[in-house]
């Protein structure tokens, strides 16, 4: 059935999303990189900015949507509308926030109490139309990042390998279970990708081991430039090619694994 699905042009959809209350763990970095990676193996695949800062709308755009995902939730435009393709990166697209006037903060900040579920509703758009959906969301954990969390399929956790993180991530552990309970969410939570890791540091393995005792899939992504450059240039991390410079092979490497196991 889904070999059938897949040569009519449909897709079964999986939606997935990143998140940690803690802000500057990567999350952007990581669900961009994500997305990139499913999108260069050919996988029709949507990236959904839900952070009003729209840092990764500004990674992949160069200039500003005429509509974004904030018109796109208000009724103000249909979603294809909002829905961009991605410059020299075929098969990935996306819905982009760019933080014109602060619209997204103040939609999720006034009317989506009474539309918990507007960014689920909004997924079923995509159903059949992208294999693969990643949701980037802001820190905390406000009424934007709970209806964000009710649509999606599974949830993956990236930290840095600091306390505070950790912290940050056995507080997330309860906040989704509490979440899970109120709304009945199916929703997945079974990976951490630990990023800027660097194996030569005891308090970075210490970490580690101590997310190994969540029984979560750890992925490790190391410390690498790249990334700053890639987004400076707008362009894919696997892409980057600079005076005989590109991704960490443990970084390829990591991504490569990430992307097998998530969507399966």
């Amino acid at each position: 059935m889904y070999v059938i699905l897949r040569l009519k042009g449909l897709y079964m959809t999986k939606t997935i999303a990143f998140h940690l209350q803690k802000g500057g763990v990567g999350k952007t970095t990581i669900s961009g990189t994500l997305a990139c990676q499913s999108a260069l193996a050919g996988i029709p695949t949507l990236l959904v900015d839900l952070d009003p800062q729209g840092n990764a709308s500004s990674w992949f755009l160069s200039e500003t949507p005429k509509h974004e995902l904030a018109d796109v939730i208000q009724g103000k435009c249909y979603a294809d509308d909002a829905i961009i393709q991605v410059n020299n990166i075929p098969n990935l697209y996306i819905l982009p926030t760019f933080g014109i006037g602060g619209t997204l903060k103040q939609y999720s900040e006034t009317k989506l109490a009474d539309e918990p579920f507007v960014i689920q509703d909004l997924i079923q758009e995509f159903k059949g139309k992208y294999e693969h959906v990643i949701l980037d969301l802001s820190p905390g954990l406000g009424r934007l990042e709970k209806s964000a969390l009710i649509a999606s399929d599974e949830v993956l956790t990236p930290m840095t390998p600091e306390a505070f993180s950790l912290d940050g991530l056995e507080i997330f552990i309860d906040e989704l279970a509490r979440l899970k309970k109120n709304f009945r969410l199916p929703i997945i939570h079974e990976r951490v990708v630990i990023n800027s890791y660097d194996e030569r540091i005891k308090q970075h393995r210490d970490i580690y081991n101590s997310a190994k005792k969540g029984n979560f899939r750890i992925y490790m992504i190391p410390v690498d430039p790249v990334f700053r450059k890639s987004q400076e240039l707008k362009i894919a991390p696997q892409l980057y090619r600079e005076k005989g410079k590109s991704l960490k092979q443990k970084t390829l490497l990591a991504f490569e694994l990430m992307e097998k196991e998530v969507w399966n």
